[in-house]
């Protein structure tokens, strides 16, 4: 169930979100949305892949957190935060809030505007424990500021979204991966369904090519989400290390 609401300083004055990460608070996710706009810091520590949605058939990016349903390898209950990892993808750090969008009048036009609601549903919303949204005198908290920059981050990359993959698609860049491996107890993993960035398609590009995914703003997320594989590896060494525990 969710309850969204419009956050407002009167209504939520004494509203807190618990900001550690764990299953209890359904943390416990094999993958979530990445945005362009954090490509360059989440190719540093999760695999960057791409899948087809099934309802508009368009592709999307994902953080890849495990390798089994209901499994999140970054968490670590050992940790204060829970997470054992420098970055967390916005889709997960913004916790119960989400951007809305409010019409206001601007100049005598009617104009959408994005505004920040709440899950109040949510596991970590509470009244008790975790990080306040606002002052005690209504202004806005450090943590919802925070808050605001993770929206927007994901608010900027869901519009250049829709044009990253098209000048992908352009150049031929994206192509199928299938994800295979064994474990030290010897199960046997495929992941399916995925695409990433063609690394020889994209070395293969001539200069003026190059120069319009880099004028666009797309090189470079091809050239993260490339190096992003490699974290396949890590997600595979802490799926054993968890295994031997």
């Amino acid at each position: 169930m969710t309850q969204h609401a419009l956050l407002n300083n009167i209504q939520h004055q004494n509203t807190k979100v618990i900001t550690q990460y764990s299953a209890e608070y359904g943390d416990n996710i094999t993958s979530v949305m990445a945005f362009p706009t954090e490509f360059v810091e989440l190719q540093k520590e999760y695999p960057i892949l791409f899948r087809q949605d099934e309802e508009s058939k368009k592709l999307q990016a994902v953080a890849l957190l495990g390798i089994q349903q209901s499994e999140n390898l970054y968490l670590d209950e050992s940790l204060d935060s829970g997470w054992a990892a420098h970055y967390i993808p916005s889709a997960l750090a913004r916790g119960p809030f989400l951007i809305g969008f409010q019409t206001q009048q601007d100049n005598g036009e009617q104009q959408k505007v994005p505004v920040i609601h709440i899950d109040m549903d949510h596991p970590k919303v509470n009244e008790q424990r975790g990080k306040a949204i606002f002052l005690e005198h209504g202004g806005n908290s450090p943590y919802l500021e925070h808050i605001s920059t993770l929206l927007n981050v994901m608010h900027q990359g869901m519009t250049i979204s829709d044009a990253m993959f098209a000048a992908f698609n352009e150049y031929e860049l994206i192509e199928s991966v299938n994800i295979e491996f064994e474990l030290n107890n010897g199960e046997k993993h495929r992941l399916v369904g995925n695409y990433t960035i063609d690394e020889s398609r994209l070395q293969s590009l001539n200069a003026e090519q190059l120069a319009k995914l880099h004028q666009a703003g797309f090189l470079q997320l091809a050239f993260a989400v490339v190096a992003s594989m490699s974290n396949i590896r890590r997600l595979i060494e802490t799926k054993n290390q968890k295994l031997n525990r």
